[in-house]
Order: structure tokens, then sequence, then C-alpha cells
């Protein structure tokens, strides 16, 4: 994972979905089609925050979001979530 050249304005952050599991606990294959986009990823971009609310989240922290949360774009070839700080449930 390099340095993103984006920078989220305000109490937006960019992260990185993890990769959508391959296999379940009993090791059964899952095909494309079937798999569950990720809810947790790494947060490789943080904006600034708002005036009175300070940012929480860091670059290198791994947090949880909602399963509808952000909006997808794709920077450079890789796959990315912009949301709001909001849309993050935890740290993990």
């Amino acid at each position: 994972m390099g340095k993103v050249k984006v920078t989220p304005l305000a109490d937006r952050v960019l992260v990185q979905p993890a990769p959508a599991e391959e296999k379940t606990a009993s090791g059964i294959i899952i095909p494309d089609t079937a798999k569950e986009k990720p809810m947790r990823g790494t947060v490789v971009a943080v904006g600034t925050g708002k005036k009175d609310e300070p940012m929480t989240v860091k670059v290198g922290d791994t947090v949880l979001y909602g399963k509808y949360a952000g909006t997808e774009l794709s920077i450079e070839g890789a796959d990315y979530l912009i949301m709001r700080e909001s849309d993050i449930f935890a740290i993990v």
C-alpha cells in the first residue's frame, strides 16, 4: 500500500477495503457472485476534521463500517471507499 495522492476534505476518510473472503470457515470456496462486501478496511487518508470536531481515526487504523457506507472510487488501479468519519462504527 503506497502513498495515495488524495486528501479528503473536512470529516471524510479514505479507506482501502479488506479483500472479500475467498473461503468459508469450513473451507468451502465462495464464488465471486456470492461474496459479501467487506465491512472492514484500512484508513489510507484522513481529512482535517470540522471546526469543533477533530478527527479520531488516523492513517493506518483498521476500521469497521456499514455495509453500504461510502462511495466507491478507483485511484491508480486500486479500489477505495470515501466516507464520513461518522459512517465508521469502530477502530479494531
